[in-house]
């Protein structure tokens, strides 16, 4: 995403790739080669990789929010170059590349965050200043609502979520509230649960500067973060991806991931560095790459962005 993750959307919905220059040395895509975006949005990296790898080359990109499709084949089209693009959850990237006749890539990319115009959409439910039905699916076609799993959640789970899922330090206050409200009347709204959050965190009078210069998060900021990550099961998702990243990259192939959440940063560096134990991974980033001030002021999305990178062992492990 995604992603009540400190961040505002972009003016008039642009969507600007969050460390585009990071990413394109990283990875080093050239001529014929075979690339990979897991998360392609509206193809802000991918429209950048597909020129690279030129007409010998080829791009796959897979995104779980079928909406975001038809702009993302528009800006890969006026490339000019190959590319296939999926309505899949990258968990099952394995499967889309044997639809190609494909087992191995040369680069793969995952930019974990959430875009402008799903933040924009009000339809959408992800953003908690602006009034919509509380869904939050990236695929509506399937799954529970947030709606849905807030009637039924158990206190001590949404406790649980909200502390792993969104470093909330009021979980506690939240869901005790959450579970009072519902009882009353259904919590239908973005607005509904907004202020639930703004009244058990006592913040009904939050101001994003409260003082010149100073930034103040959203008291809802971190539920909706936490909401979004379990109705999607980003963080299992995630896990997958990461096991089978290492059986897809051609020997000195090269993975790129940006995440927008620590506990997703956790899953990231911890598998980065397995791999690099069991030989599967010749080099790993030794610290996350962080924007530069003058990405982080013009592009509020990449605040929070962290980039990790590993590079495939060129032979197998013994």
């Amino acid at each position: 995403m995604q992603h009540s993750r400190r961040r505002r959307s972009t003016p008039h919905g642009e969507h600007r790739p969050v460390l585009l220059q990071e990413i394109l040395r990283i990875l080093e895509p050239r001529h014929g080669m075979t690339v990979v975006d897991c998360t392609v949005g509206w193809a802000g990296h991918a429209a950048e990789l597909l020129t690279r790898v030129g007409p010998t080359g080829l791009l796959v990109g897979l995104d779980m929010d079928a909406e975001n499709l038809p702009k993302a084949r528009e800006r890969l089209a006026a490339v000019g170059h190959p590319f296939h693009l999926h309505h899949a959850n990258f968990a099952g990237l394995e499967q889309i590349l044997a639809g190609h006749g494909l087992t191995h890539v040369d680069a793969i990319l995952a930019d974990l965050g959430m875009s402008s115009m799903q933040v924009d959409d009000v339809q959408r439910g992800f953003f908690y200043v602006r009034e919509g039905p509380l869904d939050m699916r990236m695929d509506r076609s399937r799954g529970r609502t947030a709606a849905q799993i807030l009637a039924t959640i158990d206190r001590l789970a949404l406790i649980d979520c909200l502390q792993e899922l969104g470093d909330e330090p009021h979980a506690e206050s939240i869901a005790q509230a959450i579970v009072h409200a519902r009882e009353a009347s259904p919590i239908e709204t973005t607005a509904d649960l907004t202020r639930i959050i703004q009244d058990a965190t006592k913040q009904a009078t939050w101001r994003l500067h409260p003082t010149p210069g100073k930034w103040n998060l959203h008291p809802a900021a971190r539920t909706f973060q936490a909401l979004r990550i379990l109705v999607n099961r980003e963080l299992a998702n995630l896990e997958h991806l990461l096991r089978i990243v290492p059986q897809i990259l051609q020997p000195g192939g090269r993975v790129a991931i940006i995440t927008f959440h620590s506990g997703e940063d956790r899953l990231v560096k911890a598998s980065f560095r397995e791999h690099l134990a069991s030989g599967r991974y010749a080099e790993i980033s030794p610290d996350p790459l962080r924007a530069s001030y003058d990405e982080r002021t013009r592009n509020p999305r990449a605040r929070s962005a962290k980039l990790r990178f590993a590079r495939s062992a060129t032979q197998s492990p013994q």
